[in-house]
């Protein structure tokens, strides 16, 4: 009975081993149940492409399991709202403002970052709320831009924001419907910063757009431009380059699409990978991080988007596609700030804009 008795207990002791061993494993080591180690990442909608993740699964002998998000707010409610488990989120430069000021991030492990010098040093002057990428390592920076249907318009046309004042375009033209882009474009216009909260330059951005832009515009439209360019309804677009190329069959795209950023520049948005307080993984997300910014594996983000090469500049040599655009032409370009209360006087008139005669 003793020798029962001493099996069992042995069996118990062993048992309880594996058990605390598999959780110590778990918290240290970033374990699943199935013993492999996970980085959970939440990211924007189809952002990372699957040949990336899949090199660093490889590589570092781990899964990526990735959740996604369509909008900021979508990411943020949800973290904030108390979702665990997700070591990196991928917010706009205005929400990693936000986090950071609300002690939602870990600090990047900067003995880890050892392709920080592969990032672009004029990205991070126009980070100005981590411009030593404390919390936030940058991922993409992009711009909205201009579009235009160069097999219906002959001749020469301005190259400037002001060009839907073009009299050519009525009728067949179209602005995002996005109050921060489109009057950050006509606060750049009239030689204003994006983010101005003074009443004067406000009101002579509004009459800008009602006055001289909305009469030749068909509609606001945030989503279903790119069809419409691409069928040949509209001549003149505003937004990004990737929902137009993604439209027009590739055959076609040089002989009918013009994209480009105006030299006066424009809102800009900066998306960078940050780490949770509550990263159950921390440093296997540093290794991720640090990862993405190798050249040659930043180069596949790009070449999978055709994205211009901005953020990480020695990437550009080992691109295999020719990118949509100048990475140059956003050189201009600021990033649309968390204005805080101040987004009320954006609210106020653009609600006059969007519905008023």
């Amino acid at each position: 009975m003793k020798k029962n008795c001493a099996a069992m207990l042995a069996a118990v002791l062993a048992g309880a081993s594996v058990l605390f061993g598999f959780v110590s494993c778990g918290n240290k080591d970033g374990k699943s149940g199935s013993s492999e180690k996970v980085l959970y990442l939440y990211n924007w909608t189809y952002y990372t492409p699957d040949e990336v993740l899949a090199q660093f699964e490889k590589e570092f002998d781990c899964k990526v399991k990735v959740d996604s998000y369509a909008s900021n707010e979508e990411m943020y409610a949800k973290i904030r709202g108390g979702a665990k488990g997700y070591d990196i989120v991928v917010p706009s430069q205005d929400f990693c403002s936000i986090m950071i000021k609300q002690g939602m991030f870990r600090e990047i492990d900067q003995s880890k970052l050892t392709n920080r010098n592969h990032i672009n040093p004029v990205v991070l002057q126009k980070a100005t709320y981590d411009p030593d990428m404390k919390y936030c390592v940058p991922y993409y920076f992009g711009a909205a831009g201009i579009s235009v249907n160069k097999t219906k318009v002959s001749g020469d046309y301005e190259r400037s924001w002001g060009i839907f004042a073009d009299k050519r375009f009525a009728g067949h033209a179209t602005m995002m419907d996005d109050m921060r882009e489109v009057m950050g474009d006509a606060l750049v216009h009239l030689g204003y910063d994006v983010n101005s909260l003074d009443d004067a330059e406000l009101k002579a951005a509004r009459d800008l757009i009602e006055n001289e832009w909305k009469p030749n515009l068909v509609k606001f439209d945030a989503e279903g431009f790119g069809k419409s360019f691409a069928s040949g309804d509209f001549w003149l677009c505003q937004g990004y380059a990737e929902v137009i190329y993604g439209e027009v069959s590739e055959e076609k795209q040089d002989e009918t699409i013009d994209f480009f950023i105006p030299e006066e520049g424009g809102p800009g948005y900066l998306d960078s990978m940050c780490i949770l307080k509550t990263a159950p993984h921390y440093e296997l997300a540093n290794e991720f991080i640090n990862f993405i910014h190798r050249p040659e594996v930043y180069a596949k983000f790009l070449d999978a988007f055709r994205f211009p090469c901005f953020v990480n500049m020695d990437a550009e040599q080992f691109m295999t596609t020719k990118p949509m655009y100048e990475a140059s032409q956003m050189n201009n370009c600021v990033l649309k700030e968390d204005v805080g209360e101040g987004l009320d006087k954006f609210n106020e008139l653009w609600q006059e804009i969007r519905f008023g005669d």
